[in-house]
């Protein structure tokens, strides 16, 4: 039904600048395609944006004194998956486009190589409406790597207040860029019996904010132009709880964690806004409908680390597990 209100809603729209019925058709079937093609290629990018944010919190669920201050340096390391970095599209699944001689093609995800092939359509009632656009590369890559600086306040009663900040990374095909605050709250400090062992416990409640972008489909017409199409964005916001639990001997800590998270994801696509023979912004169209496409999502994932000190300094590598694996490699300064 509501893809239904979106075409007749195109149309009527269409319609009011003098289209044709056919280029009004030809229009929604292309704009179908595109967020058909947008789930398929950006999914397993966001989903693997999420254990990017997720792991690397927390330092120690030792108890912080009022006012200390945590400063930290990180190293992101995550390890692109070869499931799900493929599709297979065949002309049956658009509306509007083919694949340029052939009747079917394997192309990358967007945690996938640099393979392309060619789509093809044509707007029948737009003169030289012929349109050819190359399909978007993958990130090509095993690891993606990124710094970012994560900082955490001691507050009273055993809580800290903490907070992450990345610069925008640039990829191969595109950026990436991830923020969030959260809160730790310390349980051990209320069983004395587990602190006397160098036990400690805590619980933490976070939100991070990610966003990863990619090349898109941009068309190599010159009567039609990029379409806006050139450029499409996954925005997730994640909600974070974690359990953590340590062991501590000496200089060194063993921290194991249960992490559960749900993500709402939004896609949006970018580039010139023109308006080209069709008369109407096609980028505005498609983010209209990607919405059809958002999702919600809830992972679980486990996360092992080991913290050495010397000084004021820590070191802390730490390895989060699930669906993906990503590790996280850490200087802090303790002031």
């Amino acid at each position: 039904m509501r893809i239904l209100v979106s075409g007749l809603v195109l149309f009527a729209g269409l319609q009011s600048r003098g289209q044709s019925v056919q280029t009004v058709i030809d229009l929604n079937n292309f704009v179908s395609d595109a967020l058909s093609y947008s789930d398929k290629f950006i999914t397993p990018a966001t989903d693997a944006a999420v254990y990017q944010a997720s792991s690397g919190w927390i330092a120690t669920p030792q108890k912080a004194k009022l006012w200390d201050v945590n400063v930290s340096l990180h190293t992101n390391i995550f390890f692109v998956p070869k499931a799900n970095s493929t599709f297979t599209i065949s002309n049956s699944d658009f509306a509007f486009l083919e694949i340029e001689n052939a009747s079917a093609a394997t192309v990358p995800t967007a945690t996938g190589n640099d393979d392309q092939v060619y789509v093809v359509g044509s707007f029948t009632d737009v003169p030289n409406g012929d349109i050819r656009i190359k399909t978007p590369e993958g990130l090509d890559a095993e690891t993606v790597i990124y710094p970012y600086i994560q900082a955490s306040l001691g507050m009273w009663y055993g809580t800290e207040i903490l907070a992450k900040y990345s610069y925008n990374v640039k990829l191969k095909k595109g950026h990436y860029q991830v923020y969030g605050l959260g809160i730790k709250h310390n349980l051990s400090q209320y069983v004395k019996s587990l602190e006397a062992k160098n036990i400690y416990l805590s619980i933490f409640a976070g939100v991070s904010k990610e966003e990863i972008a990619f090349d898109f489909l941009a068309s190599e017409s010159a009567q039609f132009g990029s379409l806006g199409l050139n450029e499409i964005v996954g925005s997730v916001d994640t909600y974070q709880f974690q359990v953590n639990g340590s062991k501590k001997w000496k200089r060194f800590e063993l921290m194991a964690g249960v992490i559960t998270n749900v993500s709402d994801i939004a896609y949006e696509v970018g580039g010139s806004n023109r308006t080209t023979a069709l008369l109407v912004p096609v980028k505005s169209v498609v983010n209209n409908r990607l919405s059809e496409i958002g999702k919600t999502k809830i992972n679980s994932m486990g996360e092992l680390s080991g913290r050495y000190q010397f000084g004021h300094f820590y070191a802390q590598g730490i390895f989060a597990f699930g669906k993906f694996a990503n590790t996280n490699i850490s200087l802090q300064y303790q002031f």
